[in-house]
């Protein structure tokens, strides 16, 4: 579904905002198929054309963050990034875990919840396979579970301001992360708070039209749309 929304939209600036490679799951045990390869030659493809791609390391491929500055394959690596858009607003562009006081003061606990949410995409690929067998849309468990459960919803909250915060202390106009896996796009105070959610589960990005303007994109819904389920067939000799 990345390399599908890859190859249609085409940018001359991508920030990729951290936990692109889960080096956390890769210690526990090598996965690496095709489609990983795939998307990396897409990308440097792009590089290889002309699109600048900077890439914003995140606490999950942390280790990337010993080389800033460096360019691979023309794909920049960097600590946070400046965007000015069309319009002349400034962004500030970040992975954003530094802002999560559990990542940063008990990092055992972050690994603990780690291996809850590996289990929670499990499960999810299961419930998913069953809904299928009834033509049924896509649905993130872990993202329902986020909007149901209180503290995680206090969670988010917080995190969202406290980034707002940062970007305002800086002087920026609005700021730009990931870590939380909650794709939105809202106003705060005054200021614009963006989370580009993941590729994980939501399969959501953020992109900038010509005028300058942030458009949140699920690309599930985008392409289950295109390629709507046909209608399940019953065996009238079986009913």
């Amino acid at each position: 579904m990345l390399l599908d929304f890859l190859d249609k939209n085409p940018a001359d600036a991508i920030y990729l905002i951290g936990d692109i490679i889960d080096a956390w799951q890769l210690r526990r045990g090598w996965f690496w198929p095709q489609g990983h390869n795939d998307v990396v030659q897409a990308l440097l493809a792009r590089a290889q054309n002309g699109a600048r791609i900077f890439y914003i390391p995140g606490n999950h491929d942390e280790v990337l963050r010993n080389y800033f500055g460096t360019h691979f394959g023309g794909v920049e690596v960097m600590e946070t990034a400046t965007h000015v858009t069309a319009d002349g607003r400034r962004l500030l562009i970040t992975h954003g875990d530094q802002f999560d006081s559990i990542v940063v003061h008990a990092k055992w606990l972050a690994h603990v919840g780690d291996r809850a949410y590996g289990f929670a995409r499990w499960l999810n690929i299961w419930l998913n396979r069953i809904k299928r067998l009834w033509g049924g849309q896509y649905w993130s468990l872990s993202n329902w579970a986020k909007q149901q459960v209180k503290q995680a919803v206090n969670f988010i909250s917080q995190y969202e301001r406290v980034l707002a915060d940062e970007a305002r202390r800086k002087g920026y106009d609005g700021i730009v992360c990931g870590h939380i896996h909650s794709a939105c796009i809202r106003r705060i105070d005054g200021l614009e708070y963006i989370n580009t959610g993941d590729w994980v589960e939501s399969c959501t990005a953020v992109v900038e039209a010509m005028d300058g303007s942030l458009h949140l994109i699920d690309w599930a819904a985008e392409v289950g749309s295109r390629t709507e389920p046909p209608p399940r067939r019953f065996d009238r000799r079986r009913a």
